[in-house]
């Protein structure tokens, strides 16, 4: 009877890791393929206007660059579950830059926005379309309740880019709070 149950422990637990390391590795990989379709879309589609850039859900719209991480991420149109495993989100209903309003960014704390505990105020995040490119710099970080709706508000009075992702960052499981990254727009 132990000899059964060790094995079965064994087996669960191999099954387990073989799971997490499939998830981890499909997620690198379609992250990286949405990266590639991004510089496409960026390069083939310069010179476009602001309104004419009207990206499909699902499709790479763009790239966020973190210069101190080192890290250039796809933008990817729409934030379920499908958009995020490729990359940054961008929330459907949120502008882009140069549109004067709120550009909302998600993605996954244990993928695209590993590092982002790393970043600090005053750092710089730049976005690239196939209309241009913006840099914007962080002016203030918000910790706030999972539930917390009150941080898209898709106000067009202003530019301001938004970046969230879950919070704690090593949190195992649904994590209860979000960590919300400010930013302001400093030049083209």
């Amino acid at each position: 009877m132990k000899k059964w149950l060790a094995l079965t422990v064994m087996t669960a637990g191999i099954v387990l890791l073989g799971w997490g390391i499939w998830q981890i590795a499909s997620t690198h990989l379609q992250t990286a393929q949405s990266l590639d379709e991004a510089k496409k879309v960026v390069a083939t589609d310069q010179g476009m206007s602001k309104k004419q850039f009207a990206p499909e859900i699902g499709k790479a719209s763009g790239i966020l660059t973190i210069p101190k991480l080192k890290a250039d991420l796809p933008i990817v149109e729409g934030t379920d579950a499908d958009d995020l495993a490729k990359g940054v989100g961008h929330y459907k209903d949120s502008y882009y830059p140069d549109q004067n309003g709120q550009i909302v960014l998600s993605g996954h704390r244990d993928t695209v926005f590993r590092r982002t505990g790393e970043l600090d105020i005053g750092d710089q995040l730049k976005i690239t379309v196939p209309y241009g490119e913006f840099i914007y710099e962080i002016t203030h970080t918000k910790i706030v309740d999972q539930h917390d709706t009150s941080i898209i508000t898709l106000q067009n009075e202003k530019e301001e880019l938004i970046l969230t992702t879950c919070y704690p960052f090593h949190f195992v499981g649904n994590a209860p709070e979000r960590y919300i990254i400010y930013a302001k727009r400093v030049s083209e």
